[in-house]
């Protein structure tokens, strides 16, 4: 009996976005597109508007674009040209059943372009993968709304299946720590950090499951109650990379970077703790960015130089970023293994 045929799977990777130059025009573009997002700026519409348009993007253009030029490479974005090569590698790692795309959420190469590939495939499913480990409303939410507003519109919508975190996956976890053994190997750190993207207090407590979140001991476990809490979920790939590691509790912090105006955020924000390190003797740090799988302007400059000149004005002596998992081989055998068990 004949096997039937039922047309090539699809995987679309996606990842938030990049200005398509390091011009101001071009950042100042894409700054309005991402933080325009309700689910990115979550506050009145009018108000959003206003602050994104006549506050944020005239200014933070200019100096936000300054700093993309120090990103930039011959090949671009880093976050661009490490999710081509993640695509390109992992379609080999797959092979020819399946079909990969890449889009991002916000600027080029878009969502919709990689949906029109995929459809002009005819696939005969979708397999989504943002390319966030903890699920969030403002990235992998937005990723799926977007999703679904697009193919709202198709005549024939095929099955579409999210894989919406994998905080605790064991692929995602060991490619992070083949990373960090290697530079745990080279030398003697005092101190690990994990230092994850932030996000404000209410978004957390606006999906939290019926009053759970206290934005305190409720993650110290990671249960079916907080699975798609951003804050719990940090914890969980924190203390998973730890135990991988071999880092006792004492031995590692959990910190939050990257915050925007006065509403508290998560906490405690990394560049306040870095600070305070050098004082109990800590000296030596090796930090990770491990909600980021791709390096981009908050893990090279942020993390990577701007946190390091701040611990060396306190009186660090080395602070050390492991580079996120890019298109490693390890990173894409565990992307192939979370496709294939969907």
């Amino acid at each position: 009996m004949s096997k039937k045929k039922t047309g090539k799977i699809g995987v679309l990777l996606v990842n938030l976005g990049t200005p398509d130059t390091p011009s101001t025009p071009d950042v100042r573009k894409y700054l309005r597109e991402f933080l325009l997002d309700p689910r990115v700026i979550d506050i009145n519409p009018v108000g959003r508007f206003a602050l994104v348009n006549g506050v944020i993007a005239p200014f933070r253009a200019p100096k936000s674009a300054k700093v993309y030029q120090q990103l930039w490479t011959d090949r671009g974005s880093p976050l661009m040209y490490h999710g081509r090569d993640l695509q390109a590698k992992l379609q080999t790692s797959l092979g020819a059943d399946y079909h990969v795309a890449f889009g991002m959420r916000y600027q080029s190469p878009s969502i919709k372009s990689a949906l029109d590939e995929l459809r002009d495939k005819s696939v005969s499913r979708i397999i989504v993968v943002p390319l966030f480990p903890q699920y969030a409303s403002a990235t992998t939410g937005s990723v799926q709304d977007k999703i679904m507003e697009i193919v709202k519109d198709w005549w024939i919508i095929p099955s579409i299946n999210f894989i919406s975190t994998y905080c605790d996956d064991p692929g995602f976890i060991n490619a992070f720590a083949e990373l960090g053994k290697k530079y745990m190997a080279e030398d003697n750190y005092d101190h690990v950090v994990f230092s994850y993207h932030g996000v404000p207090e209410r978004q957390i407590l606006k999906g939290s499951d019926k009053g759970y979140c206290k934005l305190g001991s409720c993650c110290n476990s990671y249960n079916k109650r907080n699975r798609y809490c951003y804050r719990a979920s940090c914890f969980e790939t924190s203390r998973l990379l730890a135990a991988e590691l071999g880092l006792k509790e004492d031995q590692y912090t959990v910190a939050f970077q990257s915050r925007l105006g006065k509403d508290p955020w998560l906490q405690p924000y990394t560049d306040e703790v870095l600070k305070t390190m050098p004082a109990k003797g800590i000296k030596k740090v090796l930090a990770f960015s491990p909600a980021f799988v791709a390096d981009c302007l908050e893990t090279t400059i942020e993390v990577g130089e701007e946190f390091r000149e701040e611990f060396e004005h306190a009186g660090g002596e080395k602070w050390v970023l492991v580079e996120s998992l890019n298109s490693s081989d390890t990173w894409v055998e565990a992307l192939k293994n979370m496709v294939l068990e969907n």
